[in-house]
């Protein structure tokens, strides 16, 4: 029976300073871009690079003090929303030696604790945390082993940076939507939460506040109506069910993310019922498939691809600089009309509204 192959050496830096003529000292440089290697060393370093498929060892560098890899933590891979944020850090990364790296915590602090203390033992360069559960003082003691940027939350540190969109005024931007539809009972899916400092920072427990608040304002106080699920699908689905059975009602639901509407749809499609012409349904983060022609969903955008690239970029500048004072990024959200909102109709149930308002926001796509 024949020998399987042997395994191919892997191609070492010193294998390079031969190819090349140089020392190792002189190729160490190059690959540092580091003063004092002439243009034609970096020349001929660079082709016996070339030629040999050298790649430097990631575990090398990283005893060197620099692995070039950042960490990205996501809450859930399923939500759609994390691959435009993912695709602006990809962008602003661009060009450069770093790479990403993607892990899930399955939305519990147990599995953030795991996934961030893999990527400080494994010496990343920075972590994004995107929409982390973990407690403040986890974060800063993360943030005091790693450069650390926190997307989504809303909390203030002297240890990390912030991106976040102003999901109170996104809130507010889909009430005053449907209220100029004429709409008055206006419900609400949001994520659960107790947590008191969460209740504070996380955007769900902002979108809720900048909905009760816009409910108010515009004097829709007594018919706040909200529905405490989860952020996903079958959340949507759930808390859509439970606002049908209401002794009356909504005539408008107002997920708190996309793929919160996504139940809803499907929720009121098992109903026998469709948006807008029984329900209009709003979602919020303006993912790639609001926009796909058979959902048209009506959302909020919050410029994921920019949350990425202000994310991204916050990093490298930390990494760069660890001792300058921490920024915090906070986006403007815009509305994005399309058909899943439309005006009340003139006969519904005893609402008494008075006939609607044309919206001013421009439709999307």
């Amino acid at each position: 029976m024949p020998r399987p192959p042997a395994p191919t050496r892997r191609v070492t830096i010193i294998d390079v300073a031969r190819h090349a003529g140089v020392s190792t000292t002189a190729v160490s440089k190059v690959l540092r871009n580091a003063y004092g290697a002439s243009p034609q060393m970096q020349s001929k370093v660079r082709a016996a690079i070339d030629e040999l498929g050298y790649r430097p060892s990631a575990s090398a560098r990283g005893l060197r003090g620099q692995t070039y890899t950042i960490g990205v933590m996501l809450p859930d891979i399923r939500n759609p929303f994390f691959a435009d944020v993912l695709d602006g850090i990809s962008a602003q990364l661009g060009g450069t030696d770093y790479q990403v790296l993607i892990a899930a915590s399955c939305n519990s602090e147990t599995g953030e604790a795991h996934v961030t203390d893999a990527m400080i033992d494994r010496n990343m360069d920075g972590v994004i945390l995107i929409a982390p559960l973990t407690s403040r003082q986890r974060l800063e003691r993360i943030a005091r082993a790693v450069p650390t940027v926190v997307v989504g939350r809303h909390g203030h540190s002297a240890a990390y940076d912030t991106v976040a969109d102003d999901d109170f005024v996104g809130a507010g931007l889909i009430v005053a939507h449907l209220a100029e539809l004429g709409h008055r009972r206006i419900a609400h899916i949001e994520h659960h939460e107790t947590n008191p400092v969460r209740l504070t920072e996380m955007p769900n427990a902002v979108r809720a506040d900048g909905y009760r608040h816009a409910m108010r304002a515009h004097g829709l106080g007594e018919h706040i109506d909200i529905a405490s699920t989860t952020y996903t699908q079958q959340g949507g689905y759930l808390g859509t069910k439970e606002l049908l059975a209401r002794p009356q009602r909504p005539t408008a639901i107002f997920a708190g993310a996309d793929i919160v509407a996504m139940g809803v749809l499907d929720a009121l499609a098992d109903a026998g019922l469709s948006a807008p012409a029984d329900i209009s349904v709003a979602g919020y983060d303006n993912t790639t498939f609001a926009a796909f022609g058979p959902i048209s969903l009506t959302t909020v955008d919050q410029a994921g691809h920019q949350i990425g690239t202000n994310a991204a970029r916050l990093l490298l500048d930390r990494i760069t600089d660890g001792s300058r004072p921490t920024a915090q990024v906070k986006l403007s959200p815009t509305l994005a009309v399309r058909r899943t909102t439309a005006p009340l109709p003139a006969v519904t149930g005893g609402q008494g509204n008075t006939p609607p308002v044309t919206a001013t926001a421009v439709p999307a796509d």
